[in-house]
């Protein structure tokens, strides 16, 4: 689906299954009845969007999660791409940049797995902990002809906020503007100089791993965004949970959809950060980079 407007979480999991891979039954995300329930408090609290970043050899489950849409009113906007090894499908080691491409594209112009629902988003893209692999850099040219030829965003995964600089020279070599792309993670850096960097190139970062205290303090990231939007550049960010686990939903003890409403921003008022500053971050940015605007260098 397109974007409607309102709040947007931009980095999120409606169905996802790395269970495979990370031998946890847990990472099996496919709790129906709860996901609905809590995205239709979600939208209440005025979130209208989730960019929705499963994509090829994480589960994708296209049928499922038009189900929970039309069950919640959440409106789900897909993506396509591939994540990061050791998450790819075989054939990905096999295949050239241009074959994988051309799947992004299908998805993207035809319709994801023979439903007929189009992708509106490249990612997320992924590298590894302080490196990008040769295949994820395949997948990486991959992304940006797909982007050439679509003009959608490209929206990265960065192994605990390692990398984002790296895939940004990527893409730019591949004549990718970084105005079209956001990197993703950067709240687990904890660095505050590094992310002023990222935001330097161009590029839109996240702060997509809220609520995940046992890899960052959440305290720690509401400290580094009010730094940021005191210095103006709250129109560079953007916000969300990277919801991935059962476990994380609050049914299941977890923080849930709606902690970074009812939670989270309570803790960057309580910081100075301006009304504006959190329109911008939760509805404006999202606005400008999925309806294909750039802000001026």
């Amino acid at each position: 689906m397109e974007y409607i407007d309102g709040y947007t979480f931009m980095h999120e999991h409606i169905f996802v299954d790395l269970s495979g891979v990370k031998e946890n039954l847990d990472c099996r995300l496919d709790c129906f009845a709860d996901t609905v329930e809590e995205l239709k408090r979600l939208a209440r609290q005025g979130v209208r969007n989730i960019v929705e970043v499963t994509n090829i050899g994480m589960g994708r489950n296209v049928e499922y999660m038009e189900r929970v849409a039309r069950e919640s009113g959440m409106n789900l906007i897909y993506s396509t791409g591939f994540y990061k090894e050791p998450f790819y499908p075989e054939y990905v080691k096999e295949k050239t940049a241009d074959e994988l491409a051309a799947i992004m594209i299908g998805d993207i112009v035809n319709g994801m797995d023979g439903t007929g629902i189009k992708a509106s988003v490249i990612g997320e893209i992924g590298s590894s902990k302080n490196v990008i692999k040769p295949t994820e850099e395949k997948v990486f040219r991959a992304a940006a002809k797909a982007h050439l030829e679509t003009g959608k965003v490209i929206t990265t995964h960065t192994t605990f906020g390692t990398m984002g600089l790296e895939q940004i020279r990527l893409l730019k070599e591949m004549g990718v503007d970084v105005n079209r792309v956001i990197i993703g993670h950067v709240d687990l850096s904890g660095d505050l100089e590094y992310i002023l960097r990222l935001i330097d190139s161009g590029a839109y970062v996240q702060f997509d791993t809220i609520g995940k205290n046992n890899y960052l303090p959440d305290e720690t990231r509401a400290d580094i965004l009010a730094e940021i939007a005191g210095r103006g550049l709250d129109e560079r960010v953007m916000l969300s949970l990277d919801i991935t686990r059962k476990s994380h939903l609050f049914n299941h003890g977890g923080i849930g959809y709606t902690y970074l409403i009812d939670h989270f921003l309570p803790m960057l008022k309580e910081r100075g950060v301006r009304d504006q500053a959190i329109e911008n971050m939760l509805r404006w940015n999202p606005q400008r980079i999925l309806k294909g605007g750039i802000i001026a260098a």
